[in-house]
């Protein structure tokens, strides 16, 4: 499927030459879908002549900003592999990253034109964003022989690479194709209801699959506008949600977070917005019905950056009924829910989930024994989490295998867990680990965060609270209050860096 796909600027430029593709909303400045194509030609001809051919690596390090997609569509172009790297990261972090991918130029913005210098030395040819000399970015676009490029996209081409989170180990360049991003277009198009007429706002990291794929690609294909934040400024991204300038919103929990504890969300008309999404991780169902009150029907999701990204997500009239669910596959999306054994389990039993599909990943570049790891039987992505089917035929995720504990015999999901805490009124965020017990084997420790202006309660009364909503057994033994989570740029917290009894 998806064996060859016409160039997407190309095509977009010829069907709406003067729809605008992006507006920057710091430069102020717009680009028609006429003027992205010639820019995009202009880019394609300055790597072309620089000696960037098919399979060859292009590595960008900025903040979210237009060039980045200008990028994105000239490696398309070429055929030649982009690598966004995470600006999160000190030069030592990357370093080894970016002797792995072997770019042959490395695109920076002026805010990371340190680290960029500093993995420079290592022989890297460098580009600068923002640079208004003769080798900046500008200028050699300006003098840039045009090329077109091929006609057609090769649909499992290796178009660009994510490398993961590293929440838990050493990092993997996961390979996205263009096959990948036109079953991403349908699945979260038909979820979100993407037009041509469509407003959103690209915000999230982009060298995370939310940021690139989530919705801003997928309104790209179909012809929508997209408006374009460096990152995420809660102020800003309230003033827009206010004036209703989006028309479809996605976000991940940490974000819906913040723009609740904003000081104009109490009063917030959110009805404007035709459609939400949320993924990266759960959001917490007190969460989901503080935004119901004010008119937003948020549909929590789930995928992989392996899966391209969208394999669930909730359909808005049933929000409200399924409270925690992630929905129904999305229809280029197969699933599979199998017990320890690799037999499927019954309806309403738990078990892994798996994937298969056109938006799955043909594997992490460089690393076949990963990659074999990674599948069932060689076409069934392992995903890690476990879920479970309802009677109606809606997914829920318990939470990762590898996090599970048992406790006396019985199985412990952190997520369950940390979805209760977060329900107190004076706690904001929960984190929950397995520590060693004589007794038990294993039992729960719970990190947790208060509320903005608030205490974390005596153990006693925590204690209390959950054992009201869950059994004795997935109780936390113990709590430590902490001022913040270590996380990744997507939000997640991560907890191979909670120390025992240390306050992060």
């Amino acid at each position: 499927m998806f064996d060859q796909i016409p160039d997407i600027t190309a095509q977009r430029a010829l069907l709406e030459p003067d729809a605008v593709a992006f507006r920057d909303l710091v430069r102020g400045t717009t680009l028609t879908y006429r003027e992205l194509d010639a820019r995009v030609q202009s880019l394609a001809g300055f790597l072309r002549a620089d000696g960037v051919g098919e399979d060859d690596r292009i590595a960008v390090l900025c903040r979210n900003r237009v060039e980045f997609f200008e990028l994105l569509f000239a490696a398309a172009k070429l055929g030649a592999v982009l690598v966004p790297l995470n600006w999160r990261m000190p030069a030592g972090e990357l370093a080894p990253l970016v002797n792995d991918a072997a770019p042959k130029r490395l695109f920076f913005g002026e805010e990371d034109s340190a680290v960029a210098k500093e993995l420079g030395e290592g022989g890297t040819k460098l580009v600068g964003l923002d640079e208004p000399t003769g080798s900046g970015y500008e200028a050699l676009l300006s003098n840039a022989e045009p090329f077109a490029g091929r006609e057609f996209w090769r649909g499992n081409d290796t178009w660009y690479l994510i490398y993961t989170s590293g929440t838990t180990g050493k990092p993997k360049a996961v390979i996205q194709t263009p096959a990948m991003a036109l079953a991403n277009y349908v699945n979260i198009r038909q979820a979100m209801a993407i037009s041509g007429d469509d407003v959103c706002l690209n915000y999230l990291p982009l060298f995370h699959t939310a940021g690139i794929n989530l919705v801003t690609l997928p309104t790209l294909i179909e012809g929508g506008k997209t408006l374009v934040l460096p990152g995420f400024e809660v102020d800003e991204v309230v003033r827009l949600l206010a004036d209703g300038a989006l028309d479809t919103f996605f976000a991940v929990p940490a974000v819906y977070q913040q723009i609740s504890l904003h000081s104009e969300f109490p009063t917030l008309d959110l009805s404007k917005i035709r459609n939400w999404g949320c993924g990266g991780a759960p959001m917490p169902d007190h969460l989901i019905q503080s935004y119901l009150e004010r008119g937003a029907r948020v549909c929590n999701g789930m995928g992989m950056t392996e899966t391209g990204p969208t394999v669930f997500i909730m359909d808005p009239a049933m929000v409200d009924r399924k409270i925690g669910s992630v929905g129904k596959p999305q229809v280029l999306a197969r699933v599979r829910l199998v017990g320890p054994d690799g037999d499927d389990v019954q309806q309403g039993e738990e078990g892994e989930l798996l994937f298969a599909g056109p938006g799955i990943t043909p594997g992490y570049w460089g690393n076949p024994a990963a990659t074999r790891d990674a599948f069932a039987d060689g076409v069934w992505l392992r995903s890690g989490d476990i879920g479970r089917q309802d009677a109606d035929g809606y997914f829920y995720i318990a939470g990762r295998i590898k996090e599970m504990f048992i406790t006396g015999g019985e199985n412990v999901y952190p997520a369950e867990v940390e979805n209760v805490l977060a329900a107190h009124p004076d706690i904001l965020e929960a984190a929950v680990i397995a520590i060693a017990d004589e007794k038990w084997g294993e039992v729960g420790r719970a990190y947790v965060l208060a509320q903005p202006g608030h205490q974390i309660p005596p153990t006693a009364e925590i204690t209390s609270f959950c054992r009201e909503r869950l059994a004795s057994y997935k109780v936390p033994k113990e709590f430590v209050s902490v001022q913040d989570f270590p996380r990744t740029a997507a939000g997640k917290i991560q907890k191979h860096l909670l120390i025992a009894g240390d306050d992060p």
